[in-house]
C-alpha cells in the first residue's frame, strides 16, 4: 500500500507548483489542464473560465509525489486539521526549506531545537497549507 496527499486549491493551484517548484524544488511530473481533458466535464460542473485550470497535477518532492489540482476553482482554498511533514538532511536545509516556506506565510512555530530533532517548525505557506518541518538523523 502507498499513501499521497491530495490539495485542492480551487483557483490557485499553478501558482502553488510555481511556488513550490521555487520553494522545495519541486519538479512537475504530470499537469493536466481542464482543456486538455479526454473527457469532457458535464455541462454548468465548472464555473466559467475553467478550461485553463489545473485538472490535475503531480509533483516530485523529494522522494515523495504531492497531488494537486485546482478542484471546482470556486474560491478561497481551505486546509484545515493536517499538515506536510519534510525531512531535512541537516540544520541549513531546514532552515532554507522553512524559510521559503514562510514567504508569504505564517509562522505557526520557530524552527528550533526540540528534544526530537535538533530543528523543528510549523509554518503555514501563503496557501495555507500547513507544514512540519525537521531535521531527521
Amino acid at each position: 500500500m502507498h499513501l499521497e496527499s491530495y490539495l485542492f486549491f480551487n483557483g490557485r493551484c499553478e501558482e502553488a507548483i510555481e511556488f513550490y517548484q521555487r520553494a522545495l524544488g519541486a519538479e512537475v511530473v504530470m499537469m493536466m489542464r481542464n482543456r486538455e481533458s479526454p473527457e469532457k466535464p458535464p455541462p454548468g460542473t465548472l464555473p466559467p473560465g475553467s478550461d485553463d485550470k489545473i485538472l490535475h497535477a503531480t509533483l516530485r518532492i523529494g522522494t515523495s509525489n504531492l497531488m494537486l489540482s485546482d478542484g471546482h476553482n470556486d474560491g478561497k482554498p481551505v486546509f484545515n486539521g493536517f499538515s506536510l511533514s519534510l525531512d531535512a538532511a541537516d540544520e541549513a536545509e531546514a532552515l532554507r526549506l522553512f524559510t521559503a516556506l514562510a514567504d508569504g506565510g505564517t509562522v505557526q512555530m520557530p524552527l528550533a531545537k526540540t528534544f526530537w530533532s535538533p530543528k523543528f517548525g510549523m509554518v503555514a505557506d501563503r496557501f495555507g497549507v500547513s507544514w512540519m518541518v525537521s531535521v531527521v538523523h
